[in-house]
């Protein structure tokens, strides 16, 4: 009965429309939004965002056949943002920005209320113990982000909103939707990897029209200050992040036609139709359409002999309807698109804290402990309950990761590094410790150019233990990096190269191997290096894993049954079994379609890449240096850092290295 109960819907409003469009959520939105087109003609699109870099794109993403209007209003205020230099010399790697916390913590305490965003859920927790560490004033400081449990998360956000705490250490889960006026100060520790990222936490402080936000960032490194000061300028000069259009997943599409299938019969020329006017839809061919209606009809041509996917019946009209009622039920209880990694609930003695991925867990043993929700806590068993834990004092507590915690540098923000590179006439305005490290680099080596490729070659170590080191400036985030990492170790080891390995950052890649590079050029040839892209998708794990998510997303495996929960591994096996069956028997299936177009758009950023291949052929800079650059000095840091075992060598080892290869740069 949605056709009755939504007719007299009037108003459709669409806040913070930025962080939709170009999600799955979105795609599923739009395709709502042409469904309820249907039934309620009268009804008004009304989307708001601050940071939309492109209005008429998402003007076209909301309105109807053209027809919308959009209203810009120009704040008359521009935010305060200071960048802040601990006392201390500021680190060359790393990514925790443990040196400024003395000054973070006295800014916080010059200030009523403040908000101190870090970029990953891991960092969240040690940044809250760093400051809870030096609380000599007794600040009431809290924790909020998206694995706790949400009554505590609640309890943080009202205590915010009735001005009973002095800080809050947040992720992304403050970013949006969470709007209070009495917060002063916004603190973002480490580099904001986005124009439009960072706008959305500046905007959380002073949320009033006429009034300036106020926020300080914290850099956590050398190539994270000239990231900052990026940041910094693109706000002064009103400029955003810019969003690649993308079209709608069919993993999305499966599940829509099957919740219109569970309301009724539907035509299928008529259905195409009203999909191609929700906005990610509308390059959709009928052909394209039909194959993901073959599915949701009986699992594609590999699957369509088993009745557990036969989910459509035809009528004589010819028009398709659910099957049975069964498989009504299971779609209300799996629809969505957000596909969790598996997690598994924290309890301390009856009470839940909240939630952690499960691979984590399984990497413990009774007696670890690690860090959760600002507390030091002991892993003592793991059972159907979740995992059971104890209070601890231990210092050494370990740092739960989580799989959602990269963001990828914007092309906008890495355009504006180099150009800080290549502006030597402005380096008089940096802090003396960023300015003399570029300095000495300059005369070192080359800057990586605006328009092209940098790539230094020098080796290390005596000549038992030499090895050579190769060191790409290409500034395309960390995902397209790890791509290309793999891909040069491919093409390396077949030059006879040997590789022994790669580091890769937002701004850089480094590979070392035992045979001396000659030649560079050959190794970034573009058409080779995309062939050798797709085969070494195909033997990579994160085909199944993007295919695991599209079928569970467009309902080939139900997550949620009545009274019961599949575990990740339960998923895991399933999908991996029919993920073998289809790759043999129906390789262009549209589950195999989809996961191959989010791989291609997620971590391996296959677009980005490929522009930049592109973009640097025939503008390749090959520096062959007799020593590391000033440069390359955090790289190869980064290289020590996941390399050596610190249990057996301990931390003195790496400052050991660390003085020796400032020496080696003519840093020291």
């Amino acid at each position: 009965d949605s056709n009755q109960y939504f007719k007299h819907v009037r108003y459709i409003i669409l806040d913070e429309l930025h962080a939709l469009m170009h999600t799955k959520r979105g795609d599923l939105l739009a395709l709502n939004m042409a469904r309820l087109e249907m039934f309620a003609p009268l009804a008004q699109r009304i989307a708001l965002s601050a940071t939309i870099p492109d209005p008429q794109m998402a003007l076209d993403y909301i309105a109807r056949a053209g027809r919308g209007e959009m209203i810009e209003v120009k704040s008359p205020v521009r935010p305060k943002i200071d960048i802040l230099m601990g006392s201390t010399r500021m680190p060359w790697a790393g990514h925790m920005g443990h040196y400024a916390i003395r000054e973070v913590y006295d800014r916080i305490k010059e200030k009523k209320t403040s908000v101190v965003f870090v970029n990953t859920r891991a960092q969240s927790e040690k940044i809250f113990q760093a400051l809870w560490n030096i609380n000599e004033d007794n600040l009431r400081i809290a924790i909020h982000h998206g694995s706790l449990e949400k009554e505590l998360r609640r309890k943080v956000e009202m205590q915010m909103a009735k001005g009973t705490l002095d800080c809050v250490v947040a992720t992304s889960s403050l970013d949006l939707g969470l709007d209070w006026a009495n917060v002063d100060l916004v603190v973002q520790i480490g580099a904001p990897k986005g124009v439009s990222r960072l706008l959305q936490r500046i905007g959380r402080s002073n949320h009033r029209l006429n009034e300036p936000s106020e926020a300080v960032l914290i850099p956590v490194n050398r190539f994270e200050y000239l990231e900052c000061l990026a940041a910094k300028q693109a706000i002064e000069q009103d400029e955003l992040d810019g969003i690649t259009p993308k079209d709608g997943g069919l993993d999305v599409l499966a599940q829509h036609i099957t919740g219109v299938a569970c309301s009724g019969p539907f035509d299928a020329e008529e259905l195409h139709a009203n999909i191609i006017t929700a906005w990610p839809y509308r390059n959709l061919s009928y052909e394209d359409f039909m194959r993901v209606v073959g599915y949701v009809r009986n699992g594609g041509y590999a699957l369509k002999s088993y009745d557990r996917y036969a989910r459509l019946i035809e009528h004589d009209n010819g028009t398709l309807q659910i099957a049975a009622k069964d498989f009504i039920r299971q779609y209300r209880m799996n629809i969505g698109t957000i596909v969790e990694a598996h997690m598994v609930k924290v309890k301390l003695k009856m009470r839940t804290l909240g939630k952690i991925e499960e691979w984590f867990i399984q990497n413990l043993s009774p007696g670890d402990t690690f860090i959760f929700g600002g507390e030091v806590l002991r892993f003592d068993s793991f059972n159907d309950q979740g995992v059971q834990v104890s209070r601890s004092k231990d210092k050494t507590a370990k740092i739960p990761s989580y799989a959602g915690g990269r963001m990828p540098l914007s092309t906008q923000l890495s355009q504006r590094v180099r150009h800080i590179l290549n502006a030597p006439e402005s380096w008089d305005d940096l802090p003396e410790q960023i300015r003399v490290w570029l300095e000495l680099h300059y005369k070192a080596s080359k800057m990586p150019p605006d328009d092209g490729l940098l790539v230094e070659t020098f080796a290390r170590g005596d000549k038992k233990n030499k090895r050579f080191f190769m060191v790409a400036y290409t500034f395309e985030g960390r995902n397209a990096h790890q791509t290309l990492g793999f891909l040069l170790s491919r093409r390396m080891q077949r030059f006879g190269y040997k590789p022994l390995g790669f580091v890769a950052t937002d701004y850089a890649l480094a590979i070392w191997s035992m045979n001396p590079i000659e030649r560079v050029d050959h190794l970034f040839n573009e058409e080779i290096m995309l062939y050798d892209l797709h085969e070494w998708l195909e033997d990579t794990p994160l085909l199944k894993r993007n295919f695991r998510d599209a079928a569970v997303i467009s309902g080939l495996i139900e997550r949620r049954y009545p009274g019961q929960m599949k575990t990740g591994r339960q998923v895991t096996i399933s999908s991996d079994l029919i993920y073998d069956v289809l790759n043999k028997y129906e390789p262009d299936h549209i589950l195999l379609q989809s996961a191959r177009q989010d791989a291609h758009g997620g971590l391996i950023d296959l677009e980005r890449l490929g522009d930049m291949l592109s973009r640097i052929q025939g503008k390749i800079i090959h520096e062959k240096l007799e020593s590391v650059s000033p440069l390359a000095v955090p790289l190869i840091l980064e290289i020590s850092r996941e390399t050596i075992n610190k249990k057996d060598l301990g931390e003195f080892y790496l400052q050991e290295f660390e003085e020796e290869l400032l020496e080696e740069a003519g840093l020291e």
